[in-house]
């Protein structure tokens, strides 16, 4: 009887981690404390994240990839942001650097120019500079890279 108990509050919580994905793509940590908020004891939450890894609903890197690719293209984040919030999301770091490596000089000088541009017109005195600089590393992005794209603008806009 108490086996069966225990296979049911497994499955129940398999299936509550199930649709916890399906309506947004978690990680493991974050599916997990998820399913322990709801009640679920310890041992059946392994179990359900172990089941769920199993047939492929759950994936850190998956879900790590994904993330970093929309918080690039929809937010405009640089890559000490998406890092950042991979970690706090308990993203092993393996997967944040696989999700980051794409993610070249180039395409985050485009990014860090186009949030400029979006912004209005191109930072000009000394203050908008600053502005644009603490916005930019606010992004996520570094300090060599954010003082490129305020000059590159500043030069577009003289």
């Amino acid at each position: 009887m108490a086996d069966t108990e225990a296979g049911d509050r497994a499955r129940e919580a398999f299936d509550r981690g199930l649709h916890a994905l399906r309506r947004r793509e978690r990680g493991t940590a974050e599916l997990a404390e998820w399913l322990a908020a709801r009640g679920f004891a310890q041992a059946d939450v392994g179990t359900a994240i172990a089941r769920l890894t199993e047939v492929g609903e759950l994936d850190d890197l998956r879900f790590a990839t994904r993330y970093a690719e929309d918080k690039r293209d929809l937010r405009g984040w640089g890559p000490q942001r998406i890092r950042e919030a991979l970690t706090g999301r308990g993203i092993a770091p393996e997967h944040v650097a696989a999700a980051l490596g794409p993610d070249g000089h180039a395409e985050q000088l485009a990014r860090a120019e186009a949030l400029l541009l979006r912004r209005g017109r191109p930072p000009v005195s000394d203050s908008e500079r600053a502005k644009a600089l603490s916005f930019l590393t606010r992004r996520g992005y570094d300090l060599e890279l954010s003082y490129e794209a305020i000059r590159r603008q500043g030069r577009e806009a003289a």
